[in-house]
């Protein structure tokens, strides 16, 4: 069985037992033009983990971890969007308003999509969801229920938004959680830090973290 050397202290994993969950590695948020940029933050910080979050996916799918994706979207008709959603922050392009990449957050638009270094391949789930959590209002629990799943590692963006969320919600629903450090990323370098050292906090209260290269290096000496 691998072992990360992770923290606050080791980690193991079963491969067939396990799942990598790459959280809302969009256009939108990711690039240059998009939702996140429009909003004046720092998309370069988000563009700069993609090698790493590629790294990290072909090593998944070498050693047989299930790999799945989760876009942060909404229907057409923002029917699944709360209000409070719509106009929190007073944001000057709405979700649903017309981006340079389509309507922002609607499922279907370019912006909406994965970044095409990362995008799925056949076999791989990609789960839709409305809200921050990847659990909330999507099969997701099914899905990790009928795969026999007990173990999630995490990637993507942001970290203290919609990864530590689905990953609060899985530690709720018992799965042993580990967020690999260089594979996710914030607008804000000191949330980063404070969401990573919260999840480890009191000797893992949410889970483990590790980097990419930690994990490759568990999985190479098993």
């Amino acid at each position: 069985m691998p072992v990360v050397d992770a923290k606050p202290y080791q980690y193991p994993f079963e491969p067939k037992t396990t799942a990598l969950v790459v959280i809302d590695m969009q256009r939108d948020f990711v690039e240059p033009g998009g939702f996140g940029d429009s909003l004046g933050n720092d998309v370069a910080r988000l563009t700069a983990i993609v090698p790493t979050v590629a790294e990290l996916i072909g090593l998944c799918r070498r050693y047989g971890i299930r790999v799945i994706h989760t876009r942060e979207a909404h229907r057409a008709d923002l029917t699944d969007c709360p209000p409070a959603k719509l106009k929190r922050g007073n944001p000057a392009l709405k979700i649903g308003d017309k981006g340079a990449m389509g309507r922002i957050l609607i499922d279907g638009e370019p912006g909406n999509d994965i970044v095409p270094a990362l995008a799925p391949i056949a076999g791989e789930i990609v789960i839709v969801k409305p809200g921050k959590g990847a659990f909330y209002a999507t099969a997701l629990g099914d899905i990790l229920r009928l795969q026999g799943i007990t173990h999630l590692l995490f990637a993507g963006v942001t970290t203290e938004v919609c990864v530590q969320t689905t990953m609060r919600e899985a530690n709720d629903r018992g799965y042993e959680c580990l967020l690999v450090e260089d594979a996710t990323e914030s607008y804000f370098p000191q949330f980063k830090t404070a969401a990573l050292e919260m999840i480890r906090a009191q000797g893992g209260i949410i889970g483990w973290t590790a980097t990419c290269g930690e994990v490759a290096a568990a999985l190479a000496a098993r």
